[in-house]
């Protein structure tokens, strides 16, 4: 079995900025895409970004597109999400998980992830 730890959250002022860490523990043995989501209080989770297996695509919700940076170190089973220019809508708590699919095309659908950790909380103030 395998599961997600995440880290880095907490609170910051709008315009602030915050970097998410996500450890990935045991072995998935096969590649696979690592992503985050996150969820708002009274909404539902949404998908914000993910990385393939090599690093070499990513994939971010439009909300976040040219705020928030989305990073893999595979060696070190081990995603980063850095996040620039938060909002107050952006608070939320952040979740990563690994992807399910063999290809992306259901990237954005959190029915095609799996292996979700336990979340870190986000707050911004405006």
């Amino acid at each position: 079995q395998v599961h997600l730890e995440e880290s880095g959250g907490g609170l910051v002022q709008a315009g602030g900025s915050l970097r998410l860490s996500c450890v990935l523990f045991g072995r998935p043995y096969s590649r696979y895409a690592m992503g985050w989501f996150r969820q708002a209080p009274g909404k539902e989770r949404e998908f914000v970004a993910a990385i393939t297996w090599t690093g070499g695509n990513t994939y971010y919700a439009d909300s976040v597109r040219g705020r928030f940076t989305i990073s893999r170190d595979s060696a070190g089973n081990t995603v980063y999400l850095q996040m620039n220019s938060l909002k107050a809508e952006d608070t939320d708590v952040s979740y990563c998980a690994k992807y399910r699919g063999t290809t992306m095309v259901g990237v954005t659908t959190p029915r095609e992830w799996d292996c979700w950790g336990e979340g870190t909380q986000v707050s911004v103030s405006s």
